[in-house]
């Protein structure tokens, strides 16, 4: 992975600095409790890695790979009109914690980061993090202001809605 393709400079910033947002970015962080066990975990972290959960969110997902793997390129797609070429920066699965990041690539609305983690705590508890840094990069996401924060705010929350729904985990 060339760090010249991508738009912003902290590339991976989202694994190896949690919570480091770079000067002109804006921070978003959402947390979602998605229920309790191993399995209500499983279910969430394959839904996570292979992309189900955003399809199922209605985005358009364009990749060659079954799942998300560092370097491998993806295309979200929003209401058929906006395309953000992305590139995965990094993933990690384990025993207790799954999921990944993507960067931005020339072509996308916005500039930086953005990791989906799906993490089973000591108690058992199982929940999705969505983390990111971003700053528009095309006219129409700079000009959106708080109504284009909105809407990222909303749709990490609305991650968490989702995969609760194809996780087994609680009504919400």
């Amino acid at each position: 992975m060339s760090p010249q393709d991508f738009t912003y400079a902290d590339v991976g910033a989202t694994r190896d600095l949690p919570g480091h947002c770079p000067e002109g970015f804006r921070p978003l962080h959402v947390r979602t409790r998605l229920g309790e066990g191993q399995e209500v975990f499983r279910r969430a972290a394959e839904a996570v890695m292979t992309w189900e959960m955003h399809r199922a969110l209605g985005v358009g997902i364009d990749t060659s790979a079954q799942r998300a793997a560092p370097d491998i390129d993806v295309t979200v797609t929003v209401a058929g009109l906006i395309r953000a070429p992305c590139r995965v920066v990094w993933t990690v699965e384990e025993h207790r914690r799954a999921g990944w990041a993507y960067g931005t690539l020339p072509g996308h609305p916005e500039c930086g980061e953005e990791s989906f983690v799906v993490d089973r705590t000591g108690d058992g508890t199982v929940w999705l993090t969505v983390s990111a840094f971003s700053r528009g990069a095309k006219w129409y996401a700079k000009m959106g202001g708080p109504a284009t924060r909105g809407l990222q705010q909303a749709y990490a929350r609305r991650c968490g809605t989702v995969l609760r729904g194809l996780s087994g985990g609680e009504e919400s």
